[in-house]
């Protein structure tokens, strides 16, 4: 058997779609040889048990099951890396994607004609009506301009998820790809500099057979750090531009605290050029605590989103990890800034030279030892 096409389904928490969703590929694709990856983010339901016992039962589907690392965008790369087909297809395993698309975008594939091919949701002939969700068809939308702006392709529908190509082209460019956010076919138009023939088949989205929307309340925040990675991202690392993006907020957070600190333990005095000393070091540290742990939370929810600790005893765990590994960092900004007034720098630019000093440290340190070696 020659396999002609693979199907990657990324999914999570997909336990009770996974069965019919592989049903529905057998009687779509009669008559072409494929097989079915199943790339599980190792899913709380028992998604990836579920996929193994499919895949005892029909030897054309295949479970790799990731342990330590999320994020649709990589294990899509991950499913396509690992098919030995020469087309690959990636779609979701909600049942919002139609496998009987897939016949005819291979088609096209296999004709010679085009290099890529996807379904779109705002396409002549399309329809979001039992998609039921007229908010995110907005969203999309203008998602779908900047995308476009983005890409230097017009597409009607660059943010689609349901897409094929010949692996070649993929395996080529998959290790410039950033595996970052959540749309794939916009991280792939992006940086294959090849011009690609594309075929726009339109599409009939639907609404979830089973379980809830995957994406929470940072899609939009993974949307820009997708759109930065592809402008800026070879210039200054997505990770540390994201990391150092929270840590100027925080230091926002920082000077608010120290300044009232500062006021309310010393006054009108307490601020001048010249502060006292102890009132000076107390404000230091007691903003530097809360400026480090309002950095853990928005690092663990938005730039190691894909890493997310989960559940008080995770996350505690990880506030520990975060000032453990910040502390030397924090110990060095108080240090710096303190040695700093006393030779007559004015306390603020003080304050700031110590955060900067710190958070190098601080992002090397918190990315192995707290949301693990990315």
């Amino acid at each position: 058997m020659t396999i002609r096409l693979g199907v990657v389904l990324p999914t999570y928490n997909e336990r009770k779609n996974l069965r019919g969703m592989v049903e529905r590929l057998d009687h779509a694709l009669q008559g072409i040889d494929f097989e079915v990856i199943v790339v599980d983010d190792n899913s709380p339901d028992g998604t990836s048990d579920e996929a193994r016992q499919i895949a005892q039962e029909d030897g054309r589907v295949h479970v790799i099951q990731r342990i330590g690392r999320r994020g649709l965008s990589s294990a899509a790369i991950e499913g396509m890396c690992a098919t030995s087909a020469p087309v690959v297809a990636v779609m979701d395993a909600d049942h919002q994607h139609d496998p009987e698309l897939l016949g005819g975008m291979l088609a096209a594939i296999e004709d010679g004609t085009h290099d890529l091919s996807y379904a779109s949701r705002f396409a002549e002939g399309a329809s979001t009506e039992a998609w039921g969700r007229p908010d995110r068809v907005k969203a999309s939308s203008l998602a779908n301009r900047l995308a476009n702006k983005v890409t230097g392709i017009d597409l009607s529908d660059p943010m689609s998820g349901y897409f094929m190509l010949r692996t070649e082209i993929l395996r080529a460019d998959a290790h410039r790809l950033s595996g970052v956010g959540f749309k794939i076919l916009l991280d792939i138009l992006a940086t294959v500099e090849a011009p690609l023939r594309i075929k726009e088949v339109p599409m009939h989205f639907a609404a979830r057979a089973e379980g809830e929307s995957k994406l929470d309340r940072t899609v939009v925040f993974e949307f820009l750090v997708g759109l930065y990675d592809k402008w800026l991202g070879r210039i200054i690392p997505t990770r540390f531009a994201l990391f150092a993006t929270v840590g100027a907020m925080g230091a926002v957070v920082h000077f608010s605290v120290l300044a009232a600190v500062l006021h309310l333990l010393g006054g009108q005095y307490a601020v001048s050029e010249y502060p006292n000393e102890k009132i000076f070091i107390t404000g230091q540290t007691v903003a530097a605590m809360v400026a480090m742990t309002f950095n853990y939370v928005l690092n663990n929810e938005l730039t190691y989103a894909d890493k997310r600790l989960r559940g008080f005893g995770p996350w505690i765990r990880g506030w520990a990890q975060f000032a453990l590994t910040s502390s030397l960092g924090i110990l060095t900004q108080i240090g710096v800034a303190t040695a700093l007034v006393r030779i007559g720098f004015h306390a603020y630019p003080a304050a700031a030279i110590g955060i900067v000093l710190a958070s190098v440290w601080n992002f090397a340190l918190s990315s192995k030892f707290v949301w693990g070696k990315y």
